[in-house]
């Protein structure tokens, strides 16, 4: 494990959140937040209205500002989005989770606890300097973001159909390629 559990669960939420805002946009229903809620053990508040999901999508570009920026814009990102929530830190544990850190009240907007989870969770990545886990896709025909979490940091594609969809191409260049 490169981080804490509660940091690669919050990173790989919003990388899944910021990439959700891609062709073609996987998070149009409440349902589709729901998913997302639930599958990333979220708890706490949640509305499940439209109001709430609209305030969720709209986070779409703030997070893959921050999941793309360099680490000097990253720690002014953190910052504005921690005190824009007046996050207060403090140490939880709920469900299956051992103690972990929460910085806004269980009952905060959705929104904003997805923001200042990824916000956290952006704390560990710059004070470790491993801002290389998180980059762009190498598909050339995609700018989804790529959370490597990998031990020899070898993930390159932010998805399955992109690391495939590359793979095909080279094969067939291969293919194409004469002996």
């Amino acid at each position: 494990m490169v981080f804490t559990h509660d940091t690669e669960v919050a990173l790989q939420a919003a990388a899944t959140l910021a990439n959700s805002g891609l062709e073609p946009d996987t998070l149009q229903t409440v349902a589709d937040l729901d998913e997302l809620f639930t599958s990333f053990g979220y708890t706490g508040r949640h509305d499940r209205t439209r109001a709430e999901l609209e305030a969720v999508r709209e986070l779409r570009p703030r997070l893959y500002d921050l999941l793309t920026a360099d680490r000097d814009d990253a720690v002014e990102l953190v910052n504005r989005m921690l005190a824009e929530a007046r996050a207060l830190p403090r140490l939880v544990r709920h469900n299956d989770w051992d103690w972990h850190l929460h910085a806004v009240a269980d009952d905060a907007p959705l929104a904003t606890r997805f923001l200042v989870e990824t916000a956290m969770a952006m704390v560990d990545v710059i004070r470790a300097d491993e801002m290389s886990r998180l980059g762009v896709c190498a598909d050339d025909d995609c700018r989804g973001v790529v959370l490597d979490l990998s031990r020899n940091r070898s993930r390159r594609f932010c998805s399955t159909a992109c690391g495939n969809r590359n793979a095909v191409a080279a094969y067939r260049a291969r293919q194409s390629t004469p002996g």
